[in-house]
This record gives C-alpha cells, structure tokens and sequence, in this order.
C-alpha cells in the first residue's frame, strides 16, 4: 500500500492535554463520528498537548494524523511532518497517540483524524490556544481625593486570548465597572475597565482592588488605596470646671479639631463681640480667669486645612457664686429658702435656651439637672404638707361625727306643717332650758 504526500489514506487522529495535574489550563470536550472519537482542547501557551486517536471496532484500516493545513503529521508511527516537536507516544490498532510540546499562538487550529475505510471517516478537534494577560494596571485620575467629590480609577488587562473579564471591590464591596475591549494585530485582546464614584471620608485608606478573571489564570488582581482628603471635625471640650461655671472661677475650654491633612490654623473668636481681656489663648486651648457674667455669650473655635473650615460653638453662662449660708433642715423653713433659689437660673435676661444649648455642647448637664431637684424637693415637701394636713383634718373631723336630736322635733311626725309641730312639741317655747342637744 502507498502513502500519498498530500494525506489522502485515511487515518484517525485523538488529541489531548496532559493532565491538569502536570499541564494546567486544558480542558477536553468529547467529539464522535461513526467509530471515531477525539477531544477539543485548550491549553496555555508554551504548554504540552497530548494527541491521542481512538478506533472502536477497528478492522485494521489505516490511521492518518493531519494539522490545520491538510499536511500528514503522522502515518501510523511514522512521521512525514518534520516537526520535531511531534512525538509519538502511542501506537495501536485502537489508537494513535501524538504530542506536540511548546505550544504556540500558530499552532491554534482545527486537527483533522482521518480513519482510511470505504468512505473514508473525519473526526475533528479544535486546539485553543490560552494566552493569559499581563499584570493589571490601576490608574487613578488624582492622586488624593477631596470628600464628596467623584474619582475615577482605570485598571488595563493586556496581551490576552481570549479576552479576559475585570470585576472591582472596595472593601467588601463589588462595584460595577464600564469595559471595553480592544483587538490587536497579532488576535490579542486588551481590556480596560473604568470606575467612577463619590467618594466619603470613611473611605480614606479603603483598598479598592480590581481583579482580573481568565481561564488560564486565576486571582490575578491589582490593588489600590484610596487616599482622601476632608475638612476638620472640631469639638469643643471644657476642661475645668468641672459643674457650673459661677463667678470667680477660672474656666478652661480646648478645641480639638481633625482632619486629612491634619489642620494647620485653630482660632478662638467670641460672636459679636472681643474675647475678655483677661483671655489667653495657648495653642487650641482658651483659659479664663476671675469669670463674671460680663463673659457671657458664644465662644467659638475655628480650624482651617486645605480642603476648608469649620468650627463649634460654645455657649457660657456664669452663675451666681455660691453662698455659705446652711440650708435648713426643717420642712417649714425648706420652702421659702428653695424658692428664693429657683430665680438664680432666670434672674439674667440671657433666653432659657442659651443655657441649654450650652450645657449640651459643653457635655454637661448639671445646670439642668440641679434646677430639677430644687423643684423636685419643693414639690415634695408641698405633697407632704398637704398630706398632713389632711390627716390632722380627718382625725379631728372623725372625732365629732355622728346624728343629735332636739325636743323640738317630738310631734313632727303629728304636725300637719312645722309651726304646728313646734307648738306641739314638748314643753313649746316656755321650757327653753330642756332644749340640750345631745351628741352621740
């Protein structure tokens, strides 16, 4: 039997991957024709594929091998291509086993198994070539993001086959990219993928990652921080004293202020009108002496960075320094003296508000809450009173209760209407002394 050059004898080819355990990225999808069987594959560049051929129920007819270009690899065990990069591994009456080791982009095709019968059989497998891309590369459009504003990152997928696919994650997050793909001139592909969104100032030092998905790689990603910029938070802290502030006290606040850049500039200012003379400002710190109620009013604590300004406020209120005169002790005496009391929280013309905002800003609600006892103790010892008053009225009431009797009630019941009856009561008018009334 002659063997023609262009391949013309039937022969039956079976290509395969080695498995994944040695050859990662192949996968083998089955084909049958008549008594043929063969397998797509698809392997990574620079890879080893395994060309395997099957015969059910062979009778002895001639197998034939042939690449994407009708040429004959393989004649039985005999090799006309001369690519040595073909190897034969297997020989059999049921099967014809080839590999092709360093596979490249061109040896992506469709192999044909030829199997020599009257007709001659195809069977046919398609070799994938898989070309993972390189490393992913995020771009930012800025480098620091200021707060509330939006951003833009940028991640590019490149030199792959097929195209790959970029997903996107900040934090814990999946975010939803816009892609866009690109064919080159050699049949590559890059990715990219763009990202907008509002970034907060939780965001600052969040890790947004964009991850890369291709069936010859896996967990392929790239990943960035996010660096953001927001103007200070300030709050006001008191620092001393420690309750009411009262006059001749001293009085110190702090401003504590932060922000991304740290803020440079801390201010105090006093609203509609000048900081008191005897003021000192060290560094976010006011302190003030000897205070009296002409120190009343807002104080408020400025800080400044490059993204902008903010500031709290402080509302100061100076009461009444206390007196050293005993507080009674009897209930009689408790009353007048926790009403004379009541007044010092009302007695300036500064709106009950102020206080109250003040007390809350500064942290403490002691003004407040001493107003509510002194009432509180007033209300009682009023309940308790007018409960002892009612007892001692009850006690006394209790003692004189009861029905009486009068003579001049005896012939009522006789008499047709009550001059009648005094005149027939016992004794009438002229015994005045037996008119006794009688308490039972």
């Amino acid at each position: 039997m002659a063997i023609t050059g262009n391949g013309s004898l039937a022969t039956l080819l079976f290509l395969f991957v080695i498995p994944a355990a040695l050859h990662k990225g192949a996968a083998q999808y089955p084909v049958q024709s008549q008594n043929l069987v063969t397998d797509n594959v698809e392997v990574m560049e620079g890879d080893v594929a395994v060309i395997s051929c099957r015969v059910k129920n062979n009778d002895d007819s001639v197998i034939q091998l042939l690449n994407p270009n009708r040429q004959t690899i393989y004649f039985r065990d005999v090799r006309p291509l001369k690519d040595a990069r073909f190897q034969l591994v297997n020989f059999s009456d049921n099967e014809l086993r080839v590999s092709l080791s360093n596979v490249s982009l061109s040896d992506e095709g469709r192999y044909v198994c030829q199997l020599y019968t009257d007709p001659p059989q195809e069977a046919y497998a398609d070799i994938t070539v898989l070309i993972p891309p390189g490393n992913p590369i995020i771009e930012s459009r800025e480098g620091q993001v200021i707060e509330g504003n939006e951003t833009e990152m940028t991640c590019t997928a490149m030199g792959s086959k097929p195209a790959a696919t970029i997903r996107w994650m900040k934090g814990d997050k999946e975010l939803q990219g816009i892609s866009k793909v690109e064919e080159t001139y050699d049949h590559m592909f890059t990715v990219t993928s763009q990202l907008r969104f509002i970034v907060t100032k939780e965001d600052d030092g969040v890790p947004v990652v964009c991850i890369v998905d291709h069936p010859a790689v896996k967990d392929f990603q790239a990943l960035t921080y996010l660096v953001v910029h927001y103007k200070p938070e300030v709050k006001i802290i008191v620092e001393f004293p420690d309750g009411l502030p009262r006059e001749g006290q001293n009085m110190e606040l702090s401003c504590q202020a932060k922000g991304k850049p740290h803020p440079q500039q801390i201010n105090w200012v006093k609203v509609d009108d000048d900081l008191p003379s005897h003021a000192l400002i060290t560094g976010p710190d006011l302190y003030i002496e000897n205070l009296n109620k002409t120190y009343n009013g807002t104080y408020r604590c400025f800080a400044a960075n490059s993204v902008g300004e903010s500031y709290d406020d402080y509302i100061l209120y100076v009461y009444d320094a206390p007196t050293t005169t005993p507080i009674p002790t009897t209930a009689t005496t408790t009353i007048p003296t926790t009403t004379i009391s009541l007044p010092e929280a009302t007695a300036d013309t500064t709106p009950s508000a102020e206080p109250a905002a003040h007390d809350s800003r500064a942290g403490e609600g002691a003004p407040r809450a001493v107003d509510h006892a002194v009432i509180g103790g007033v209300v009682a010892v009023v309940v308790f009173a007018m409960l002892c008053l009612l007892i001692i009225l009850g006690r006394y009431f209790a003692r004189h209760k009861g029905t009486y009797f009068t003579h001049e009630a005896k012939g009522a019941d006789d008499a047709a209407d009550a001059d009648t009856a005094i005149i027939n009561a016992e004794g009438g008018h002229n015994n005045s002394d037996e008119k006794k009334e009688y308490y039972i």
